[in-house]
């Protein structure tokens, strides 16, 4: 079986405190080195229930590096990583998961040559723990079926189920990787780059997607498109070079004279 499934919130630490409500992610002086590099420094961020919180910054920041920190694709050399309050520095990948954090990529994972309701039954199969039963035909289950269908309708997406992914465009293909985070039912969602590679006039169709995921579910996203993140993003932080510059609402981000200097004022890709 499937270790996502296997694991669950007993196995991770107790939250530290109970005096208050955790948030539903949070670091607490977060670092990572390579020999003398410090990639990542003393990073503090907490992602309250139902966020829409984006990291921004120069190329190099150390963005992607703090989401492989928290995903658990790479261990941090000092600091604190919880989940709904629960330490989870030590967790695999897979326990996170099955915590409830899910995340995109860059770069398509998508299986190609199956339609976009294959796709998304491949998760939801493994979730309901029946993945292994039907090994190849996930989609032919009749919960698995409805639930898919309904995800997609959710999302403004069922025209789609049927039509394999290879025929879809770029900007569609990355609507459906969201898709499939989703059907992991997820408390916090990473996005990493979700307009990465679709053409600016395109960027609208991620934004309207964006703006129909569930309210309980936290978002923290690592965007380049300025326009994507002051229209959606609740609360930005700025990352340079390893560490937190500023944080806030998009209004002072965007007035802040550091962050054009070091940012918003830089052509960026």
């Amino acid at each position: 079986m499937n270790p996502v499934l296997q694991a669950s919130h007993a196995d991770m630490a107790s939250p530290a405190t109970a005096s208050t409500p955790p948030c539903a992610l949070e670091t607490r002086g977060l670092c990572k080195r390579y020999g003398a590099i410090e990639v990542t420094r003393n990073v503090d961020l907490r992602i309250e229930r139902g966020a829409r919180h984006a990291l921004i910054g120069p190329n190099g920041a150390g963005k992607t590096t703090f989401v492989n920190l928290v995903t658990g694709v790479v261990s941090p050399t000092a600091g604190s990583i919880f989940l709904d309050g629960r330490d989870v520095t030590q967790a695999s990948p897979q326990k996170r998961v099955a915590g409830g954090l899910a995340r995109t990529f860059q770069i398509n994972t998508l299986f190609t040559e199956l339609t976009v309701a294959e796709n998304v039954a491949i998760p939801l199969g493994q979730r309901m723990g029946i993945a292994w039963k039907l090994w190849g035909k996930p989609a032919r289950h009749a919960g698995v079926v409805e639930e898919a269908a309904a995800l997609l309708e959710q999302l403004g997406l069922l025209p789609l189920a049927s039509r394999r992914v290879n025929e879809l465009a770029y900007g569609q293909r990355r609507m459906i990787e969201i898709a499939i985070a989703l059907a992991l039912k997820p408390q916090v969602l990473l996005l990493d780059e979700p307009a990465a590679g679709i053409p600016n006039g395109e960027s609208g169709m991620i934004l309207d997607l964006l703006e129909r995921l569930p309210e309980d579910i936290s978002i923290l996203f690592i965007e380049h498109d300025m326009n994507l993140v002051f229209r959606f993003a609740k609360k930005i932080t700025v990352l340079v070079e390893g560490s937190v510059l500023t944080e806030g609402a998009p209004a002072d981000i965007r007035a802040d004279e550091r962050v054009r200097n070091v940012y918003l004022g830089r052509r960026h890709g």
